[in-house]
């Protein structure tokens, strides 16, 4: 039998990550009362936002072939070799920390809680506890690049690296279970339906009868880069999926309703909005770079996602990764055991696009002959650099619909944070 046959649906979307069916942990909502009223007595464990986004992700297939929450060993696996414990590829963490005191005992059952609402029933399977060794295992594994931050690692992590802050922050006690999900997500700011399961996604492009569809990962607003980089996919799919997070960022990245009226005022008015999707997906960013962009291409895979944009500094902060890191990291995947255990999602490799003067267009480290001082770099931290001093961005930056947005939100919302420029978002790093 075929890779092909192996790898592919009957539709040939690429299988969900494992080689099995998408395995949604949602049940529906005339389930959910009786199963709370089961387990009323059973303890009730607050988790946090960064969880709760996980949780959604295991409720809708995002994150299949994930059952719940890992346990020790899958935990040590997926950071030291970006495989499960059964070699599947999976390359972040997915854990459920929770107080040292919390009332849990393997075999029995919890209930997690979000803001005070029952968001899943969880059968613990495992108690375990990270210790100091293994958080700094944990951050040098996932979050370390090759970038100059990275150099000063053990100092410039803890400092400037929002995943890392996190994970030195998180509880040390950890629960591993079976997880049944009773919440698919509320995000009143943002349009019904905006938020697709990887179901949804695949039964629209069946209606359509798209056959290959490509991925943007945009967290940021749109500038001329962004657009560029969809103009390539579009080029070479049937659809583009603009994928954006509707979870937690770090201070100074757009809330989710500015990025997403400014996302929209680029596709209506520049790109064919009827092969174009735009949607959203619960999590919190990890910024972990190379890592991050595996992750995304993984879930994706569930998606329904054939290829996926991975650019420069893909999920990236600071300077703490090279600039095509996550592009190459592609190149460096384990070995499955089985061709289903593998990542199928391809990355269409793109290098820096930017704007050149002496072109009169926009460009790419492989298209352009011209020097650095034609070039007009992009980036979200120079976007915002340039709002937050009420200054223009350079020419060629960024459509006048978009502007618009952006500068209302600005004039409504200006903020008092200090941009910095790192080499990663000013072009500096090619020099």
């Amino acid at each position: 039998m075929s890779t092909l046959t192996h790898t592919t649906s009957p539709d040939r979307f690429p299988l969900p990550l494992g080689g099995g069916a998408l395995r949604p942990l949602l049940v529906p909502e005339q389930e959910r009362a009786p199963l709370l009223a089961r387990y009323s007595d059973a303890p009730r464990i607050p988790i946090s936002g960064r969880a709760h986004g996980d949780l959604l992700m295991l409720g809708n297939g995002g994150f299949t072939p994930l059952d719940g929450f890992m346990g020790r060993t899958d935990w040590k696996m997926v950071c030291e070799n970006m495989t499960l414990a059964d070699g599947t590829f999976w390359p972040l963490p997915v854990v459920l920390d929770v107080d040292d005191d919390t009332p849990a005992q393997v075999g029995a059952h919890v209930v997690l809680t979000f803001a005070d609402r029952p968001v899943g029933i969880l059968e613990v399977r495992e108690i375990w506890r990270l210790s100091d060794e293994d958080i700094l295992f944990e951050c040098a594994r996932v979050f370390r690049g090759a970038g100059k931050d990275s150099e000063d690692f053990e100092r410039l992590g803890p400092e400037r690296h929002p995943g890392v802050q996190h994970v030195m922050n998180r509880k040390r006690t950890c629960l591993g279970g079976r997880l049944t999900v009773l919440d698919s997500g509320s995000f009143p700011d943002l349009p019904p339906g905006f938020v697709l399961s990887p179901m949804e996604l695949r039964a629209m492009a069946r209606e359509r009868s798209w056959k290959k569809i490509v991925c943007l990962q945009l967290r940021n607003p749109p500038h001329r880069s962004h657009e560029y980089l969809a103009r390539i996919g579009l080029e070479i799919a049937d659809a583009l999926l603009i994928h954006t997070p509707v979870g937690t960022l770090k201070p100074g990245d757009l809330p989710a309703d500015v990025r997403l009226r400014a996302i929209r005022a680029l596709i209506d008015n520049y790109l064919p909005s009827d092969r174009v999707i735009l949607a959203g997906y619960p999590l919190d960013m990890r910024y972990a770079g190379p890592r991050e962009a595996l992750l995304h291409a993984a879930f994706r895979q569930n998606y329904g996602v054939t290829m996926q944009i991975v650019g420069r500094d893909h999920a990236g902060v600071g300077d703490f990764y090279a600039p095509f890191e996550a592009q190459d990291i592609f190149s460096r995947l384990p070995d499955p055991p089985a061709p289903e255990k593998d990542l199928l999602v391809q990355p269409l490799k793109i290098k820096w696009p930017f704007y050149c003067r002496k072109c009169d267009s926009m460009a790419s480290l492989n298209t352009c002959p011209h020097g650095m001082e034609s070039r007009v770099f992009h980036s979200g931290s120079l976007l915002r650099k340039c709002f937050t001093e009420n200054t223009l961005p350079p020419e060629g930056f960024i459509r006048p619909e978009v502007f618009d947005i952006l500068a209302e939100h600005y004039r409504s919302a200006p903020s008092a944070e200090r941009i910095v420029l790192y080499g990663a978002a000013d072009g500096s790093t090619l020099n």
